[in-house]
């Protein structure tokens, strides 16, 4: 999935019929769109907009045109009142994520106020009836209030339609999983039957035997070019042989031919399944370090699940990566966190270079197994998973955290950043585990709490913020 910053949002400009005898009033509030609206909302997303639509089988075909151009997400913006019943059901039939975005031109009432002022600023009271009959019927959207020169104001809805866009990230997502889930890791078990009817993920079983095929066939010249990258963009430590960046190489060239062939957004290998293969010349940490940056998610050990969050929390707050905690600090009042070899590139500290180097084998290979010492940029930060409760629920469980300014650790074979809590690390586990909170972990730069708090909404999904 192409990280796109700038996601396309449909605008359902809206007004009402009975204003028809005066077209001059929708000729007003469409202009203003034009004018004012477009231009502010264009610096962050990308908007679309036909203009201002008034009648029922006029709402639905908009709609629907919004959909073949390709909008992530459906912004509702009453530009009069509109009445409710001529746009519920091309609310119930839409597929895309809903926000109402409640907002008009004029900014205060004062003694100048009449009834051209009242005619073009009168959408809250149709945003009322609309929102009462999407709940009785049914239907999830979201709910934002703003005014165009409030301070901030685009800032706060454009995180509000990138979030939305998650929703359409998770219907779109196509996953694969090359070997089996790691036996015994239960917080990941998947009805991926159920993933596909709750979420809209596709999921696809990836054979071994394809990939090392990729991996006998992969290009001389392809793997010339890799390994010179390597060497181009990374510090090479001492341990790292020739022959392992080539096999380095292969294993990324058969990755991404893999991922290719079958159009994936996200994996997950386990890495189990390369021990006691003869065929298995190494483990593509180094790869999936290098796709995690390019927006193409991970999920270690089979969690297909912790992939399918990764891929969206990175699309919604870009950049975003893979991760579990693996020790406590407790006089540091953190958490370190670490995995075998997978980490996002994108967020590595900019003063320090990445070393590739060789790490203990985890598993038996004809090579030795490299990887990238991603230590991440130190500042805000946001841990956040997504996991399946009670009852077939998913639950979004989100903390504002501070990633430190540590590392690289000279003895550090694995990507490694420590992260510290805003509360004492002994509660913050307390909560942590009382949540549910899988051993599998995603997280972004910057606190993304909010924009959570929204795709959790959208979702139907429980939040919980720690």
């Amino acid at each position: 999935m192409p990280v796109n910053l700038k996601p396309k949002v449909g605008i359902l400009g809206l007004t009402l019929d009975f204003y028809e005898n005066n077209p001059k009033i929708r000729e007003g509030r469409d202009a203003w769109v034009r004018k004012a609206v477009l231009p502010a909302l264009a610096s962050q997303v990308r908007p679309l907009y036909h203009g201002a639509v008034f009648q029922r089988a006029a709402i639905e075909a908009e709609v629907r045109r919004l959909e073949r151009e390709g909008a992530e997400v459906l912004m509702v913006v009453l530009l009069t009142y509109s009445t409710s019943l001529s746009s519920l059901q091309a609310l119930l039939q839409t597929r895309l994520p809903i926000v109402i975005w409640n907002t008009q031109e004029l900014y205060s009432v004062d003694e100048n106020y009449g009834i051209q002022e009242l005619i073009a600023n009168h959408g809250v009271h149709g945003t009322f009836d609309l929102s009462n009959v999407l709940v009785r019927s049914g239907v999830r959207f979201w709910y934002h209030t703003s005014h165009i020169t409030d301070p901030g104001a685009m800032d706060q809805l454009s995180g509000v339609l990138k979030a939305a866009t998650g929703v359409t990230a998770f219907r779109n997502l196509r996953l694969g999983v090359l070997g089996f889930p790691f036996p015994g890791m239960g917080d990941f078990g998947l009805d991926t039957t159920f993933m596909t009817a709750s979420l809209g993920c596709s999921v696809e079983s990836l054979s071994m035997g394809e990939y090392h095929g990729h991996v006998a066939r992969a290009p001389k010249a392809a793997v010339a070019k890799l390994v010179a990258t390597y060497r181009q963009s990374y510090r090479l430590n001492a341990n790292v042989k020739a022959e392992d960046l080539a096999a380095t190489a292969r294993a990324e060239w058969a990755l991404r031919a893999l991922i290719e062939a079958k159009s994936l957004d996200a994996y997950s290998y386990q890495f189990l399944a390369f021990e006691n293969d003869s065929r298995a010349e190494t483990v593509p940490f180094v790869a999936a370090t290098r796709l995690l940056g390019e927006g193409i998610g991970f999920g270690g050990e089979g969690d297909l699940i912790a992939a399918a969050f990764a891929t969206v929390l990175n699309r919604v707050a870009h950049p975003a990566t893979f991760t579990e905690i693996f020790t406590i600090d407790f006089a540091g009042n953190g958490l370190m966190l670490a995995h075998m070899g997978e980490s996002n590139i994108a967020m590595a500290r900019k003063d320090r270079p990445v070393e590739l180097r060789q790490r203990g084998p985890i598993v038996k290979t004809r090579y030795n197994q490299l990887v990238l010492t991603v230590f991440y940029e130190p500042g805000p930060a946001t841990l956040a998973v997504l996991t399946l409760v009670d009852h077939q629920r998913w639950r979004i469980i989100a903390s504002p955290v501070e990633v430190a300014d540590f590392g690289p650790l000279p003895q550090a074979d694995t990507p490694q950043t420590k992260v510290v809590v805003r509360q004492d690390v002994r509660d913050w586990l307390n909560a942590y585990g009382s949540a549910g909170g899988p051993h599998h972990m995603a997280m972004c730069f910057g606190d993304a709490c909010g924009q959570l708090k929204v795709l959790a909404h959208l979702l139907g999904a429980d939040f919980v913020v720690i």
